[in-house]
């Protein structure tokens, strides 16, 4: 008994030892015969394989049969693929047949065994599935559409391939037709899931310009065959938002608009796209659509207030914009305030008195509308406190300091506890530092520090940290000469600024607030549009003084100038990953992630 268990043992040990040799010997010809595939040495492949194939037919049947279709030697192909047959009951094994017979050009043998697998189909979505990833991995893409075709007539209803089976006719260059599987669950195009069908147009179609070209093309000839079908129309205005073709759009609009009788529905959601895309031209075309179909539509109004909204926007994205552009928009709020006049208990108010103390240096003015607008019947108690915020800033600008802290402090008591009111106390804590009362400033600053507003907490600590780090041997000149020449050009009195900072630095040229007067400085030149030279003060901070609390603040302002202003989008990229590199915690991060992302996909926000 022990002797039989003996002989068992060392039999089966034999056989694992016969395994395991044949397997690595498996691995290592097959790792050889790779090698001579790549080298096109086609004989000495197929040799290679065909030792395997002898041991283990299944492990390198693939690749067997590719290297002699790619050697021409179909026969061997055919013999081997039959051979299989035998071995294993997998009709897929057609075909590679199939495909062997296309090589040789036996189109008809070809045919006969890929429809033998077609005739698999029956309805049954999981035979339906496994016969076209047959088909697709065997690069017969026009026999899996034929799969899906004879499902879906089958089943009566495209329904469930529509998205596999547009994209096939796609892939094949057939837009016409996966036009008309994607929308044939839908009779006559009725009804259509226009958000799930232009997700799938675009997954389609991408930037593909000939595509969207063509694709445009189909839907012209729909709406001409349906023109009573808005979806048809619809979809041809997305394609040519997509095309950037605004005006053809805005066309498309129009018709629908005025043929489903919307008063101007429409063309208000298609301004606000284009205004959101900061197609502030098309944007106005679209609202004077509005306003000209009559005062007595309901869309009058809020089309007259959006246009100006994106009036505004536009200007202030014009970093190029000309005096006479600010007085003209002005005209327009001042006109439409007097038609609508309890719009001064709106953001519109707020807008105009901005234009008036920023754009055409009339602080007064602005001054005068935010009286009004607070004053105004109906005005929220929260919008009347943000317009006393900013009647302060304006105070600021025309000097009288003593006002605008008055006005900081009405808000503060009458919004305590809220946002607005450590909102109303950070800025009287800076005209303390303005007017160089830094012991006050930093008592009201150490409290908002801890504020649930992350920019003003943010604010106050870089302030408080500059008052802190900038005082040397009780030497508080330089800050309160610094601290004012941020008041002047607060106040847009830019010249005494720059000689304010110039006499700093030559009265205290090893200074720590040499890095923040090249801040100033960067500043002023952005203002004037002196970019270059806003660059060169940048830079210089980031190279100097890159460890200190700007050099995340350098860095981001930099890309920002490149890409908003002077639009050089690939240093804009740069600067926005060195920063999200050098500088992981900083503020800006976040923000530099979204914009390098948005860049990197072709969007310019």
């Amino acid at each position: 008994m022990q002797i039989t268990r003996n002989i068992v043992k060392w039999g089966l040990l034999s056989l694992l030892i016969l395994l395991l040799s044949g397997n690595a010997f498996a691995q290592k010809t097959a790792s050889t015969a790779r090698q001579y595939v790549a080298e096109k040495n086609y004989t000495k492949a197929i040799d290679e394989y065909g030792k395997i194939y002898g041991l283990a037919p299944d492990s390198v049947y693939l690749e067997y049969v590719k290297t002699l279709v790619e050697a021409q030697k179909y026969k061997l192909a055919e013999e081997i693929i039959a051979k299989q047959m035998t071995l294993r009951d997998n009709p897929f094994l057609h075909i590679d047949l199939g495909n062997v017979y296309v090589k040789e050009k036996k189109e008809g043998k070809a045919r006969e065994e890929f429809e033998s697998i077609l005739k698999m189909i029956n309805g049954d979505d999981m035979v339906t599935q496994r016969v076209v990833k047959a088909f697709t991995d065997a690069g017969r893409d026009d026999y899996a559409i034929l799969a899906y075709e004879k499902a879906s007539q089958l089943i009566g209803t495209y329904i469930l391939y529509t998205n596999p089976l547009s994209k096939l006719y796609a892939k094949s260059g057939n837009l016409d037709k996966a036009i008309d599987i994607l929308l044939s669950p839908y009779p006559g195009g009725q009804g259509v899931n226009l958000e799930n069908a232009k997700a799938l147009l675009l997954e389609l179609l991408g930037t593909d310009v000939n595509k969207l070209q063509q694709t445009e093309k189909i839907f012209i000839k729909k709406i001409n065959e349906h023109p009573e079908n808005i979806y048809y129309a619809e979809l041809l205005t997305w394609i040519y938002i997509q095309k950037n073709d605004w005006d053809g759009a805005l066309i498309q609009i129009e018709a629908i608009d005025e043929r489903n009788k919307e008063n101007g529905m429409r063309l208000m959601n298609f301004a606000r796209t284009a205004a959101n895309a900061k197609q502030y031209a098309i944007a106005g075309k679209a609202y004077d659509d509005v306003i000209a179909k009559g005062t007595g539509l309901p869309y009058y109004i809020p089309a007259k207030s959006e246009q100006l909204n994106a009036a505004l926007a536009q200007l202030k994205n014009n970093p190029a914009y000309k005096t006479e552009d600010a007085a003209n928009l002005i005209k327009l709020y001042d006109s439409f305030l007097v038609e609508f006049p309890v719009y001064y208990s709106t953001q519109t108010a707020s807008d105009y008195a901005m234009l008036e103390a920023q754009y055409a240096t009339n602080a007064a003015k602005g001054i005068e509308i935010l009286q009004k607008a607070i004053a105004t019947p109906g005005t929220r108690r929260d919008k009347a406190g943000e317009y006393k915020l900013q009647m302060g800033d304006y105070y600021v600008l025309v000097g009288k300091i003593w006002d605008a802290s008055l006005t900081y402090s009405q808000v503060d008591k009458e919004f305590r506890q809220d946002a607005l009111g450590e909102d109303a106390r950070f800025r009287n804590s800076k005209l303390a530092y303005y007017r160089g009362d830094f012991d006050y400033a930093q008592s009201m600053l150490s409290i908002l520090k801890a504020s649930t507003s992350e920019l003003i907490a943010n604010d106050a600590l870089y302030l408080s940290v500059l008052i802190t780090e900038n005082v040397e041997d009780s030497n508080f000149v330089p800050l309160e000469r610094f601290a004012y020449a941020g008041l002047l050009l607060f106040q847009n009195k830019d010249i005494e600024a720059e000689t304010l900072l110039d006499s700093i630095s030559k009265a205290f040229p090893k200074h720590p607030l040499n890095d923040d007067i090249l801040m100033m400085r960067a500043e002023m030149a952005k203002k004037h549009r002196e970019y270059d030279k806003a660059l060169g003060y940048l830079k210089t901070i980031k190279e100097q003084y890159g460890e200190d609390v700007l050099g995340d603040d350098a860095v981001f302002k930099m890309a920002d100038i490149y890409q908003n202003y002077l639009h050089q989008n690939d240093l804009a990229k740069k600067y926005y990953e060195d920063l999200i590199i050098d500088y992981p915690g900083s503020t800006y991060a976040q923000t530099a992630r979204q914009r390098l992302n948005e860049l990197n996909n072709g969007i310019n926000p």
